[in-house]
């Protein structure tokens, strides 16, 4: 295995671990409320409320990792050897990373928030990563 394909696999080994983490969080916060029921999040939490942001942090990313996760794992199979694509991968990542602190932090309303701009450099590098797929299937 070379360099390039390591630096992908560690990346997108540490994303699932990210996403662990975000499920731990969301569950746990979630299950300590008063009369917590397994399944459901109080309609009337909005962002002031931890337990929302971590229950929306998880639920964001998992809408998220569909178009991730099949762009990296089919580039897995066809054995995509780009430098770019694995900096694609680490970008992605660390925007995910940023984008959980900040919405784990950060309670606001505001449209965009802090963590809108990280959520965008995560799609960006998520068609960074499609588009370098596309070519190599041409």
């Amino acid at each position: 295995m070379n360099d390039v394909a390591y630096t992908g696999y560690i990346a997108f080994y540490l994303y699932l671990v990210m996403l662990l983490i975000q499920w731990v969080v969301a569950t746990f916060s979630k299950s300590k409320q008063p009369d917590a029921v397994p399944g459901k999040i109080d309609e009337n939490l909005s962002h002031d409320s931890f337990v929302f942001r971590a229950h929306r942090t998880f639920h964001n990313t998992l809408e998220n990792s569909a178009l991730f996760a099949g762009t990296v794992l089919l580039a897995f199979v066809l054995n995509v050897q780009s430098p770019i694509f694995a900096i694609g991968i680490w970008t992605y990542l660390l925007a995910r990373i940023v984008h959980m602190v900040l919405y784990y932090t950060v309670a606001t309303e505001k449209n965009p928030s802090p963590r809108t701009y990280f959520f965008l450099i995560g799609v960006a590098a998520n068609v960074v990563m499609l588009v370098i797929l596309g070519l190599g299937l041409i």
